[in-house]
Formats: C-alpha cells, sequence, structure tokens
C-alpha cells in the first residue's frame, strides 16, 4: 500500500514538472513575405521573397514569433506611401523552397482571376525587420 502511495505521489510530482515546461523561441533564419490587400480597390500588393536573419520561431509549434507585427510593418510601410486601410499578412517558410511555394500559391489565385492589378514591392522598397521577443 505505501508503495502505491509512493508512486502515486511520484507520479504527481513528474506531472506538475512538466507542467512548467514550455516552448522556447529560438532565432532561426527564415524566408517571408508579405501580401496587402484593399476591400475599396482591386489592386494588391506582394513583397519580394525575403531571408529574414534571427527571426524567432516557437520551438514547440514552429510559429513565427510577433507574426502581426511584421504584418503591421508592412501596413505602416503603405499607409506612408499613401495606400491606407490595407489588410497585410506576412506569411514565411523554414526553407526556401517551403516559403516559395507558399508564394506561388498564392499570388496565382489573383492572377488567375485577372481582376487585380498586381504590384510587386522589391527588396529597395520594402524589407522586414527581425523582431526580438522581450525578456521576461
Amino acid at each position: 500500500m505505501k508503495r502505491n502511495i509512493k508512486r502515486c505521489l511520484l507520479g504527481i510530482c513528474a506531472m506538475f514538472a512538466t507542467l512548467g515546461i514550455s516552448a522556447a523561441n529560438t532565432a532561426k533564419t527564415i524566408y517571408i513575405y508579405g501580401f496587402a490587400a484593399s476591400f475599396n480597390d482591386s489592386t494588391v500588393y506582394f513583397t519580394e521573397l525575403q531571408r529574414l536573419d534571427s527571426a524567432y520561431i516557437d520551438t514547440k509549434t514552429n510559429f513565427l514569433y510577433s507574426r502581426e507585427n511584421y504584418s503591421y510593418q508592412l501596413q505602416d510601410y503603405l499607409d506612408q506611401k499613401g495606400w491606407k486601410h490595407a489588410v497585410c499578412i506576412t506569411s514565411y517558410g523554414l526553407t526556401k523552397k517551403e516559403a516559395e511555394k507558399k508564394f506561388l500559391n498564392l499570388r496565382k489565385k489573383y492572377v488567375d482571376k485577372g481582376k487585380f492589378d498586381i504590384k510587386y514591392l522589391k527588396l529597395s522598397d520594402f524589407t522586414y525587420q527581425a523582431i526580438k521577443p522581450e525578456d521576461n
């Protein structure tokens, strides 16, 4: 009986010890691009595929840290250029091939419809800046 209680207590302790483990953000090189559209306009923007060093990725989910803020970088740039109220997304891949595949699939949807004025932002026009996690 005492042995079962000890095992049970040991199991509970092990369970609580693993609850404290969380995924860490690690710096990696990723390939990233942005897309912007507006509900008021038929113009859409694509950034060039960019290599971004020191982007932070959640080790557990492979999700880009602060992804929404990358989209805000693109939105702020377009606001400054006079294209207000753009809806921006940022997509990425851990490899160039993965990112290119996502980029080409999204672009195909807009090219095939033929209803959109597609514009491309060159690296000399817009580049993403890496966002570092805040230390807590």
